[in-house]
């Protein structure tokens, strides 16, 4: 069902964009045909039927900004994305042996997440798409994290692998990942909001004061040049806005700042829970972390030194934790 819908949210964002644009272009035109050879009855014609489309093309731009419809086809990828991830993973736990019915409770609060993360309806359930500050997408419940401590790994090695350099190495990789990804991609994301959120007001705007150009064409030089000035700024706002989906950028800033979100919480999770036998095997814990940061495990353990060895010294470390985003 999502990639269905993100099929669908994607073509609305290519036709509507194409439809708008040429809206706008024709309106242009018939604004200075009006200027250069319209008298009577034409001229009203062509100052009528340019107002007219300039004045749709302002109420479905104000319509395709409010629900941004490459965001929208952005969130359905992801949440097909998460939904398949999610059913690998069931799939992992029946071949491990029999789910529990804290397995199958565990499993549902995170379907109920990314439904809530991810809704399929516009109207009622729409994630807000110009919020007042960026924040990171959160597709995981918060138990989830609790029951991370009932895990347990049949190969107990050195304390379920687990040591005392391994835990100073994971704070070091939480803080890198704080002080640097996620700080770095809530910057970005606050970035692209304010550029989409200019955009957004500027494409109506234009549209509109085309509108009020076109109604008054014959009436001297000016309103001509601004109608057909406005229609074509509106034009390449509308092109690069929508073209260049800027919503779907802002999207991807989100998901991955979750993605770091998860990360330090489930690393604090891990090490909050003080029995080391019950915790997540440490060797295999560390394995999968350098994984999700695109790393091996001497680069994982390089980042670490290089970390404390800035918190030593006193000064900021030049390296991002991940190599993939």
């Amino acid at each position: 069902m999502h990639i269905n819908i993100g099929e669908q949210r994607d073509n609305w964002n290519t036709l509507l964009l194409n439809s708008i644009n040429m809206m706008t272009l024709t309106a242009a035109t018939m604004a200075g045909a009006a200027a250069i050879g319209g008298t009577g009855t034409s001229l009203l014609a062509l100052k009528l039927s340019s107002t007219l489309l300039y004045s749709a093309v302002a109420g479905m731009s104000l319509v395709m900004n409010k629900i941004q419809q490459s965001q929208l086809a952005e969130e359905q990828r992801n949440a097909a994305r998460l939904f398949k991830q999610l059913r690998s993973q069931i799939h992992t736990m029946l071949a491990l042996g029999t789910p529990s019915t804290e397995d199958v409770k565990d499993v549902i609060e995170r379907v109920l997440a990314l439904d809530k993360a991810y809704p399929l309806p516009l109207l009622g359930a729409m994630l807000e798409k110009f919020p007042h500050k960026f924040e990171p997408a959160v597709w995981w419940p918060s138990i989830q994290l609790q029951k991370q401590h009932k895990l347990r790994e049949r190969n107990q090695l050195e304390k379920n692998g687990w040591s005392e350099e391994l835990e100073v190495e994971m704070r070091e990789i939480m803080e890198v990942v704080k002080t640097k990804d996620s700080e770095d991609y809530e910057r970005l994301g606050n970035l692209v909001l304010k550029i989409n959120k200019i955009l957004a007001i500027s494409g109506p705007l234009l549209t509109g004061i085309a509108a009020v150009g076109s109604a008054c064409v014959g009436n001297g030089s000016w309103p001509v040049i601004v109608a057909v000035a406005a229609g074509a700024l509106a034009t390449t706002v509308n092109a690069f806005q929508h073209g260049g989906q800027v919503g779907m950028v802002f999207e991807m800033y989100r998901t991955t700042g979750g993605f770091f979100r998860l990360l330090q919480e489930t690393i604090e999770a891990t090490l909050e829970e003080r029995d080391s036998e019950k915790r997540e095997n440490g060797q295999l814990f560390e394995m999968k972390l350098a994984l999700k940061l695109g790393r091996s495990l001497s680069q994982l353990r390089d980042l670490a030194r290089k970390s404390a060895s800035s918190c030593l010294d006193g000064t900021a470390i030049d390296e991002f934790a991940s190599k993939l985003f």
